[in-house]
Order: C-alpha cells, then sequence, then structure tokens
C-alpha cells in the first residue's frame, strides 16, 4: 500500500523517533513489563508502522466486505444491515422448565434460541440408566424421547425460530427429533433454520464427549450433513467448533489451526462421499472461542475468514462464493470467567463481545456473570444479553463495517496469525500423507492435539502463577468476599419428574414399532447406508435417545472401552 520510497522514509523517521523521542522516556520512566504478550503469548511490539505490513495487497489480502478473501467480513453491509444473532444458550431441568426460559429470553428480545443438554443426554444415555443418577437436567435439559422435544419447543413454531443444539455423540438423534417436530408441526423441512453443533472431530481432540470411535462417529457425522443437504437446505448440519479446543487451553492459533482443519476434513468426507462441495459447503458454519487479548481475538477472526476462503478455492475447487465465505457463532470465554468478584466478569465478557463484533462474527453468546458458579441465573442472563443490546443499539461498533480494518496493528497481527495457523494445518495435512481428515485421524490416534494443547495450558498457568499473566481478582486486586451467593440450583425434583415421563412414554408407546424402527437403523448401519430416514422413523415411534445409540456402539463398539478407559 505504500511504495518503497515511502516505507524507506517512514523506516528513517521511526529510527529517529527511537533515538529522539523515545529513549529518553524509556531511560527515565522504562515500561510496565519487560515484555509484552497475547493470552496465547503472541508477542506485541510497542509500536506499529506501515513497514510492518508493507507486503499486504489492498485487494487481494483486504478486498471489500463481503468479496474474497472475505478478511473484512462475509456480507457487504454486515451489521448496517442486520445486527448478528443474539443467541443465549439456555437449557437446565426438565423440558417444562427450559421452555419457560425460552419464552423468557424471547421475550427479552433474543432472536435466536440456542440448547443446552445435559450430560446424560449428551453422551447418549437415558434418563433411567444407571449412570445418569444425579446428572439429570443438572447442566442442561433432559431430552430422552421426542416426547421431551415436543415440551421443550410448546408454544414455539419452529418454521418461525432458528434453533442451535450444542450437542455432538448424539447429534443426530437430536437432529431427527427436530426434523420429527418439524413434521409434527406441518412445517415443511426445507422451512426449518438452525445449527446442529454435531463436530466430533473436536470431541476427540478437546471436549472428551465420545460413544463410538472416531471413523464411524465421522460417518454418523457425513450422513447427518447428506441428508440435511438434501431435506434441510436452511439448516447447518455441522458447526465446527474451535470453541471448546480453546476452553481446554489451547492458544488462540491452535484453537484456529486445528478448527478449520476439522472443517476441511469434513469436507473432504462429504466429497469422498459423492457430494459436490458447493452442494454442501455453504451450509458448514462455525464457533469461535474470544478471549481476553483483544486485538489478537479481531485478527483471528478476520485470518479464519481469509484462509477459508484460499483454502477452500485452491484445495477443494469450491465456485460458490457461499462455499467459500466462513461464518461463524463466537461464544465468550468461559475460561476467563472468575468465580472470584464475579460482577467483574461482566466487564470480561462486555470487551470479548465487542471482539466479536469488531471481528465480524455471524452470532454471540455472552457468558452470564456467574457461570464460574453455577448455571446462569435470570438476572445474569439479562445482563449478558443487554451487554449485546447495549454494543448493539448504543456503543456505535455496529455501524462502520471492519472499522479496524487497515490497522498497521490488526492487519500486522491478522498476518502472522494467518501464518502460524497455516503452518499448522499443513502439517496436519502432512500426517494425513495429502490428507486433512486422515491427518486429523492420526493425530486424534497418536495424541498430537492433546500434546499441544497440553503444553500450552500448562505454559499458560504457569505465567499465572509467575503474575506474569494477571487475572484481576485472583492473581492480583484480591479482596475478602462471600464465597457462597446466590446461585441457581436445579431443583432434584426435575430428575423424578424425566424418570417419571419416560416411564410414561415407554409405556404408552408401541413396542412393536420400536422394535421395528430399531432394527431398520441396525440395517442401515449394516449396509452402510445413510442412518438418519431410520432414526427419524425410530424417534417418531419413541425409541429413547439411548436405545438408539446402544444400537451404534453395539455395532461399532464403544470407544471408551476401546482405549482403555471405561
Amino acid at each position: 500500500m505504500y511504495d518503497d520510497d515511502e516505507l524507506e522514509s517512514i523506516q528513517s523517521a521511526g529510527e529517529d523517533w527511537e533515538s529522539e523521542t523515545l529513549e529518553p522516556v524509556l531511560d527515565r520512566f522504562g515500561e510496565r513489563k519487560d515484555r509484552f504478550a497475547t493470552i496465547s503469548n503472541l508477542e506485541v511490539d510497542r509500536l506499529y508502522t506501515p513497514n510492518d505490513v508493507d507486503e499486504l495487497d489492498f485487494l487481494e489480502d483486504l478486498g471489500f466486505p463481503g468479496e474474497e478473501p472475505y478478511t473484512r467480513g462475509p456480507y457487504p453491509t454486515m451489521y448496517r444491515g442486520r445486527t448478528w444473532t443474539m443467541r443465549q444458550f439456555a437449557g437446565f431441568g426438565t423440558a417444562e422448565e427450559t421452555n419457560e426460559r425460552f419464552h423468557y429470553l424471547i421475550g427479552e428480545g433474543q432472536t435466536g434460541l440456542s440448547t443446552a443438554f445435559d450430560m446424560p443426554t449428551l453422551m447418549g444415555l437415558d434418563s433411567d440408566d444407571p449412570m445418569s443418577d444425579g446428572e439429570v437436567g443438572q447442566e442442561g435439559v433432559a431430552v430422552d424421547t421426542l416426547r421431551d422435544m415436543e415440551i421443550l419447543f410448546d408454544g414455539i413454531d419452529v418454521g418461525d425460530v432458528s434453533t442451535s443444539f450444542t450437542i455432538n455423540p448424539s447429534a443426530a438423534v437430536i437432529y431427527a427429533m427436530y426434523v420429527a417436530l418439524a413434521d409434527q408441526q406441518g412445517v415443511p423441512r426445507e422451512q426449518i433454520n438452525g445449527t446442529l453443533q454435531n463436530d466430533m472431530f473436536k470431541e476427540f481432540i478437546a471436549q472428551k464427549e465420545w460413544v463410538i470411535p472416531p471413523e464411524p462417529a465421522l460417518k454418523l457425522v457425513t450422513d447427518v450433513v447428506e441428508f440435511s443437504t438434501e431435506q434441510t437446505p436452511k439448516f447447518h448440519p455441522i458447526s465446527v467448533s474451535g470453541y471448546h479446543i480453546r476452553e481446554a487451553g489451547s492458544t488462540a492459533i491452535q484453537e484456529l489451526a486445528f478448527t478449520l482443519a476439522d472443517g476441511f476434513g469434513y469436507v473432504e468426507d462429504a466429497m469422498d462421499r459423492g457430494l459436490e462441495v458447493d452442494e454442501f459447503a455453504p451450509r458448514l458454519s462455525f464457533f469461535f472461542n474470544c478471549h481476553n487479548s483483544f486485538f489478537e481475538e479481531i485478527a483471528k477472526f478476520r485470518a479464519a475468514r481469509r484462509i477459508y476462503a484460499r483454502v477452500m478455492d485452491e484445495w477443494y475447487d469450491a465456485e460458490r462464493a457461499e462455499s467459500k465465505r466462513l461464518k461463524f457463532h463466537t461464544q465468550t470465554a468461559g475460561q476467563s470467567l472468575t468465580a472470584q468478584q464475579p460482577i467483574n466478569n461482566v466487564a470480561r465478557v462486555t470487551m470479548q463481545a465487542l471482539a466479536g463484533v469488531l471481528g465480524g462474527t455471524q452470532s454471540l453468546h455472552t457468558n452470564s456473570f456467574d457461570e464460574a458458579l453455577a448455571l446462569p441465573s435470570e438476572k445474569a442472563v439479562r445482563v449478558a444479553l443487554r451487554t449485546q443490546q447495549i454494543i448493539a443499539e448504543e456503543s456505535g461498533a455496529a455501524d462502520i463495517v471492519d472499522p479496524l480494518g487497515g490497522s498497521f496493528a490488526v492487519e500486522s497481527l491478522t498476518n502472522e496469525i494467518e501464518q502460524e495457523a497455516m503452518a499448522y494445518i499443513e502439517e496436519i495435512l502432512e500426517m494425513g500423507d495429502g490428507s486433512v481428515r486422515d491427518g486429523i485421524l492420526n493425530g486424534i490416534d497418536d495424541g498430537y492435539f492433546l500434546r499441544g494443547i497440553q503444553e500450552a495450558s500448562y505454559e499458560y498457568q504457569e505465567r499465572v502463577e509467575r503474575e506474569e499473566e494477571i487475572v484481576v481478582g485472583v492473581n492480583k486486586f484480591t479482596i475478602d468476599e462471600d464465597t457462597s451467593p446466590d446461585i441457581l440450583h436445579v431443583d432434584e425434583s426435575a430428575q423424578e419428574t424425566q424418570l417419571e415421563r419416560l416411564e410414561r412414554t415407554k409405556a404408552e408407546r408401541e413396542e412393536e414399532a420400536v422394535t421395528a424402527a430399531l432394527e431398520a437403523v441396525e440395517s442401515a448401519i449394516e449396509t452402510d447406508e445413510n442412518t438418519i430416514p431410520a432414526i427419524v422413523e425410530a424417534v417418531k415411534a419413541y425409541a429413547t435417545m439411548g436405545e438408539i445409540m446402544q444400537v451404534f456402539e453395539d455395532n461399532y463398539g464403544a470407544y471408551s472401552e476401546q482405549i482403555g478407559l471405561a
């Protein structure tokens, strides 16, 4: 963007500034630290100038919003056209309780629903399984059968609302229940809109929720992609999730690299299935964490769009703009929340949310200030939602498209993050002998991802303990405080209520229909067909989550047993 003479002049002027203006101040006062770095320990310079972005090509590397490489945003008007979707995570206790919270959030101005499930549901277990005892409804809503889904969306037209489902090993069953619910409500399948997390690579890399081994789990993910492409074209069948990779302790660059690699792995598997990239890629979505290092996070999001556009074009021959336009949801960093002085989390979340907006997110969840202590209370949820609304309506941050574009610091960080993330992606590609998918599977088997994340997490914690990394209220600015404030408690009767409903549903259903439906699922597995049509019919017969997932476990084996964890 600058010619050689201008760059040389700026360089010379910078050297004069350092010797004449900067050095006297440093000699007299010094600086707060010897080294400045992001949360991810990416060193940041004191000052950035055009010399730091001297190789930046405006049209090739930045361009304009809504045009390749989408560095400046996936859409030309961004939030001047419509604001991001405000999608607060909600789910606890029974379907009735979560339905009430859904209606509350819609009434408060939320523009999309996001569903949290309890641990048994996440792991494909029924509420009456011995392993579920004490966990039913505790960290999300319990869903055993289609009957729970009916209650969960009572009074909510699934044709009018966009719903996100944060679930992975048993994602196919929840998706099938939502399709069945749409059929019940008379909503055409092509009209339903939402997002299914359905990201099993991330589970094996970071979150560790699984039922069957990686390869059959990937097959089930691609079943959903194939069925959704044909039957629910407005629905996002995967939300490729870096959020949990970051929560496990990765750096921002690892989060970005591993997440994009996962996405490319899914692209390859769907293409091997025979799907055309331009048929399914427009419905892929991504999910990123937004941590405390403000400029690092903004640069991460901008680099993500640029890498995705280029790789989808150059590696996978995507032609449609929608296939190369990365779209993502953002959640503020749960791991950054502190139980100490929890009201401070409001400031953290606000800063993170603003970075997500300036980075061009399509939807946003802001964590509640009390989430380090328990499930969020209604008051805390309202503050979290109001935080987004204040940014959207009062700050002016939504009024300019990519307002930090052209910043020497942000562009330099964007370039650096892109280069380092691509180095990881190319290493994964090499591990798979030219296949990102195979590289991921091999990396899962040999612990590549686990080691990288563990090392990053350990290094960060060391810096916190040395007070090189300050956590306000934890290792600095501490106070004596009440460590048992009022928090939300899930009534223990939730489990009893859920067990009674499950027992009643089993008693009322037609057992012959259930048996036949489960046999159809097994037949689809044995013949290597797409299993989703059979799962939809099984949930319509009120087969339970656990019964359906047991069919998969019986055919593929339990991954935990195979790796010696059961």
